[in-house]
């Protein structure tokens, strides 16, 4: 490598083994951090679930044309997006993204936001390709001591069973030992959420509501004779639960669990494939719940082709759309099959994201996957096709999935088990169209995923301090300089000089993407850099490194 030597100074928010609360990037956490990291709130899934085989899994790519690298912060290495369309038209706000993978994962796993370039703007990586996050989104923290909102990121962590990894639990389900995650603006750890009642926190779901409670999905097997469905005589159920907690008290506020109201036998995957998962039935699979109008809560259950709305004052089920006992016909282009995310929209509609795919491991497709926007008429019990949002070319995801309703009108779909996310003008489009109404769209790397993929507004401000690493070469001196999570930089200014506390600024340049590097009109062997908004105020300073010669 050309140049004389690589210092390192500042802050990657980086997870270690020992805790997953951001940290400085240097070798070991300081002493301060470690006590302070001890009295904050419980963390958990920090090291990844034992597996089925006892095998380690497979390590992440963690360099090439599809995984970033920082001189700057050499601990991070997230992959790198393709952004294959950006048209005028599409909502303000950041990309957030959960990427993991079946197979090989290219770059690391974590939690990661992106700007529209596909640049990344805070990457929180996990230390094992066998630990994921999942459904990393902004939302509205009602602080229980001081009664006050504030933004916070919020994301599960665990294991998911992914085979051949794991096979004790059907595909997708959570291994036990996973959580909630809250971080504020500044990356702070705020706290964690569990799950209750001998339940495992699910991925599917997580919820903060305005009065200051967590809502969730929570998992388990339950064990029961199979034989009547068709199932082995020792097996289990994957049942699930919706929790609702009171994040001042703790106390578990509200429950509903599936099991209790619906059959397994209106499942649409046979209970004899529980065979190949530790014979353990997904009869269910509940990936969605969201409280809304009237006391009721929308619950999607993918493998019963079905959404429900409940009374969560009496648990009662109000309605069910879809699935063997739906109370509403379908419309042309309405029915939807393996579905995920169902959300109240405004009036009598609903969306989801319609999977259209696939009974697994290898079941055929029913239909094309799609976003789908749904008008209920209860009077007539019928639902019609409002808008659709297709991709081109089309996708088949036989997991996952969102569609996600932007402020500006625009819909952000993420295609759950396809590599691409894409942002679509209201409109929308029909089977075979999926370029019209696309105003952007971006394609993960390898066999990259994400469980959902949002685009919401966020602004970060690090507690901890920029990074930076200096480099001789070829008779210049250059700055890296980085600031993982700060939203606000436009430009860096670097300081030199002979001693660390005789620094002028010698350099300035306008921000550019994660890393920005700047030629050093000085010797030094000191250096610093600042970041600074854009009316010039500063933001941040790294520490003071020496440039050795």
């Amino acid at each position: 490598m050309p140049g004389r030597l690589l210092i390192l100074a500042g802050g990657t928010c980086a997870l270690t083994a020992l805790a997953a609360a951001p940290a400085p990037a240097s070798s070991a956490w300081p002493a301060r951090t470690v006590a302070a990291v001890a009295r904050g709130p419980r963390l958990c899934a920090t090291r990844p679930a034992p597996t089925t085989t006892g095998g380690r899994g497979t390590s992440p790519v963690t360099s090439g044309r599809g995984v970033w690298s920082f001189q700057s912060a050499p601990r991070l290495h997230p992959m790198r997006v393709t952004v294959t369309a950006h048209r005028p038209g599409t909502a303000r706000g950041r990309i957030l993204i959960a990427p993991f993978s079946a197979s090989r994962m290219v770059g690391q796993t974590g939690a990661l936001i992106l700007d529209n370039a596909g640049n990344p703007v805070w990457f929180r990586p996990l230390p094992s390709t066998r630990l994921q996050n999942a459904d990393l989104k902004v939302q509205a923290y009602r602080d229980p001591r001081t009664g006050t909102t504030q933004p916070v990121l919020t994301f599960w962590q665990g294991s998911l069973a992914l085979p051949p990894t794991y096979t004790n639990l059907p595909a997708g389900a959570p291994e036990p030992g996973g959580c909630y995650y809250l971080y504020d603006s500044h990356y702070r750890l705020v706290r964690t959420v569990f799950a209750r009642n001998g339940f495992t926190a699910d991925e599917h779901e997580f919820l903060l509501t305005p009065h200051g409670d967590a809502l969730f999905i929570a998992s388990r097997p339950v064990k029961m004779d199979l034989r009547r469905y068709g199932g082995p005589r020792n097996g289990s159920i994957e049942d699930s639960e919706v929790q609702e907690i009171n994040l001042a008290t703790g106390r578990l506020v509200f429950s509903w669990d599936m099991l209790r109201h619906v059959s397994p036998a209106e499942s649409e995957v046979a209970a004899s494939s529980a065979s190949s998962s530790g014979n353990v039935w997904d009869a269910y699979h509940v990936n969605s719940a969201e409280p809304g109008r009237a006391g009721q809560l929308l619950i999607s259950a993918r493998n019963l082709w079905a959404v429900y709305a409940i009374s969560m004052r009496t648990g009662r089920i109000l309605w069910q759309l879809g699935g063997k006992k739906s109370d509403f016909s379908f419309a042309p282009n309405a029915r939807f099959y393996w579905q995920h995310d169902a959300r109240f929209r405004p009036g009598s509609k609903i969306s989801v994201f319609d999977d259209g795919c696939c009974n697994l491991p290898d079941g055929k497709p029913e239909q094309q996957s799609h976003g789908l926007i749904l008008r209920l008429d209860f009077r007539r019990h019928r639902a019609t096709a409002v808008r659709a949002y297709y991709h081109q070319p089309g996708l088949y995801s036989p997991t996952q999935g969102n569609t996600q309703a932007l402020p500006n009108g625009n819909e952000f779909i993420g295609w759950g088990q396809n590599a691409y996310y894409s942002e679509y003008a209201p409109a929308g489009n029909s089977l075979g169209h999926g370029a019209l109404n696309l105003l952007y769209d971006a394609r993960m790397p390898g066999s990259d995923i994400s469980y959902r993929t949002f685009r919401q507004a966020w602004t970060g401000l690090p507690y901890y301090p920029p990074s930076i690493a200096v480099q001789a070469a070829r008779g210049r001196t250059v700055v890296y300089a980085s600031w993982n999570g700060a939203t606000r930089t436009a430009a860096w200014q670097v300081l030199a000089g002979p001693r660390p506390g005789s620094l002028a600024v010698v350099s300035y340049r306008r921000r550019h993407g994660f890393q920005t590097a700047i030629t050093a009109a000085s010797d030094g062997p000191y250096f610093q850099a600042r970041a600074l908004s854009a009316s010039g105020a500063v933001l941040g300073a790294s520490r003071v490194v020496k440039l050795s010669r």
